[in-house]
């Protein structure tokens, strides 16, 4: 069984983070071993949250991880509060990885145009420093953009995409994945470039119109558990830009339609399913 190490938040209620990442990847096979970077009340959607900040924790754990000599297949990390914590998970990298570990980043700061309130530039070249090294990347169109120093457009075509790509895979990593890619009225999908053969992966999906908090950690996390399970990154991210949208079609279909979050749990077995 392939072991997978997911380091971000934990929101008590609401659905995000580790609240996806650990029943998705471990659906998908794969022992998850969590590390919270904070504990959240509920997610940041919510009014008057409370928020404990774990930092201090981060080291400890993963000092008494590496004295009992555990490895990892593949870590993937998500939302990370501080530039301090970044530091931190750097350090981790390079303690727990090998010739055979996975390193995948999604860079959670930033969407449609901003960076999320908590943020600034500082926090964006610390995103970019861990995303040089992780082997795998898988940012928004905003968080390419302030990483890159493109500027950030609502309307373009592919070439300005390619560039983004270009510019990302410049920073280190071998694929870059971009999401929330519309290249076709009333689609929307994902365009990944690997620098290691030079070649691109464009896939569309119908557009949904509704947006639910933490399905970006939805794709993301189905990206790493199919990849564990031993598919091609492309194959991945088709298979976790299907499930996203099925999940929120599904989601639709709820009287109650929950704002804080899609209903995944409804749609695991679909997600088990899929090939």
């Amino acid at each position: 069984m392939k072991r997978v190490l997911t380091i971000q938040d934990i929101s008590c209620l609401g659905k995000c983070s580790l609240t996806i990442a650990l029943p998705v990847l471990s659906a998908l096979g794969a022992e998850t071993v969590i590390l919270p970077t904070a504990v959240l009340s509920t997610h940041t959607m919510f009014r008057n949250f409370t928020c404990k900040d774990l930092s201090d924790q981060i080291e400890p754990i993963a000092d008494h991880w590496k004295s009992e000599g555990v490895t990892f297949d593949a870590i993937y990390t998500g939302y990370l509060g501080t530039t301090s914590q970044i530091d931190q998970i750097r350090k981790l990298f390079k303690s727990f990885r090998d010739q055979n570990t996975k390193i995948i980043v999604d860079p959670v700061m930033a969407d449609n145009g901003k960076l999320y309130p908590a943020f600034d530039m500082d926090y964006v070249r610390k995103n970019t420093e861990l995303c040089a090294e992780a082997d795998i990347i898988v940012p928004n169109i905003t968080e390419a953009a302030l990483m890159t120093g493109m500027d950030y457009r609502e309307e373009y075509d592919e070439v300005y995409i390619k560039e983004l790509l270009s510019r990302l895979n410049a920073l280190g990593a071998n694929v870059s994945v971009l999401t929330g890619v519309s290249l076709e009225q009333g689609k929307t999908g994902v365009m990944g470039y690997e620098r290691e053969t030079g070649e691109y992966y464009v896939y569309q999906n119908r557009r949904i119109d509704a947006a639910y908090h933490g399905t970006g950690d939805l794709f993301s996390s189905t990206c790493v558990g199919e990849i564990l399970k031993g598919r091609s990154w492309q194959d991945a991210m088709r298979i976790a830009a299907d499930y996203t949208a099925h999940t929120i079609e599904v989601t639709l279909e709820n009287p109650d339609k929950p704002w804080y979050g899609v209903d995944f749990e409804a749609t695991i077995p679909d997600l088990i399913a899929m090939k």
